[in-house]
Order: C-alpha cells, then structure tokens, then sequence
C-alpha cells in the first residue's frame, strides 16, 4: 500500500496533530482487532462505495460478525442494513453520536462502557473533518481510525490517499484478518 499524506480541504488546517498513516492494512486490522469495545460507524455513502465484495455496507456486515465490533448506521443507511437482513446494527444521527463520544461516562449503544475505538468509513470527507475534529480535541484518549479513500487528518489513524482500485484491496484485507 502505498499512501501519502493529503489534506482533502486546502483551506483547513487540522493543527499540530495529525494521523498517522497505517504502513500496512494488517496494522489496520490487528488495531481493530486488538480493541476492547470498537464502534464501526457506517455513513450515508456505504451503500454507493463499492468493494471487492459488494459495497461497503456488506464489508460492514461481514465485521459485525466479530465479537467486539459493534456497528452503528448514521442517517438513512439503516435502511440499507435492513434491506441485507443485517441484525444487531444500531443507528444514531453522526453529529448526535460525535457529543456523545466525547462523554467519557457515556456506556455505549449497547450499554456495555465506553468505546476504546472508533472507526470511521462512508461518510462525505467534511463531516468526518468535523466529528474526528471534536473527537481529537475534546476525546482525547478515544482512538479513531479512517477507513476512508482519502488522508484524514483529525483521526488518531488514517489510510492515507490511496489510488481508486488500492482502496478496495486494502478494505478486503483488513476483513481477511479480520474473520
């Protein structure tokens, strides 16, 4: 894999703090894996990202199968989930959930504790900008990561700008390990 650093909005200036680049896609999956409470959030362009094996709310699906993952569907992508005959998925709007986050006493979707991770993947590059934004600032211990196609700045951990093809390929083998 190879990504570089690219900030999406030239005119946003993310601070001193930025994301590290995964070298690789099993540092991805073995972060993830690792994690006690990880909170995989689906936004609105899952269902039009396609991957290897479908789109990206089918990625999500096969993680949710994982024990420690909990998935949640931010805006109208719960529809989606149910169309695929997905349980167990929870959903909350994004900004609602990014307050949320930030509370250290809040006990989850589930009620089970505070998350030790959060990821991010689907969701348009400016409002992911503003909730990893908030979560880096005023969540400082909960990590994040981006699964995203393109560098974000504001999470703990991030793809890096991948070319179009690469992105997919990277997604598959995160899930290889994954399962």
């Amino acid at each position: 894999m190879s990504a570089k650093e690219t900030l999406g909005q030239t005119a946003e200036i993310p601070g001193p703090k930025k994301a590290n680049i995964f070298p690789k896609p099993t540092v991805a999956a073995a972060l993830i894996k690792r994690a006690k409470r990880c909170l995989l959030v689906v936004g609105s362009k899952a269902p039009v990202m396609a991957t290897n094996d479908g789109d990206l709310v089918d990625s999500a699906v096969r993680m949710s199968k994982n024990e420690n993952i909990s998935v949640v569907a931010t805006g109208h992508t719960i529809r989606t989930f149910l169309k695929k005959g997905a349980e167990g998925i929870h959903s909350i709007q994004i900004m609602n959930l990014g307050d949320r986050l930030r509370d250290s006493k809040w006990e989850g979707l589930d009620g089970g504790g505070p998350y030790d991770l959060v990821v991010f993947t689907g969701f348009p590059y400016y409002i992911e900008w503003l909730v990893q934004s908030g979560l880096k600032n005023f969540a400082p211990d909960l990590r994040t990561i981006s699964l995203e196609d393109t560098y974000q700045p504001n999470a703990s951990w991030s793809l890096g700008t991948l070319p179009e093809g690469g992105w997919k390929e990277v997604i598959d083998e995160i899930l290889s390990v994954l399962e």
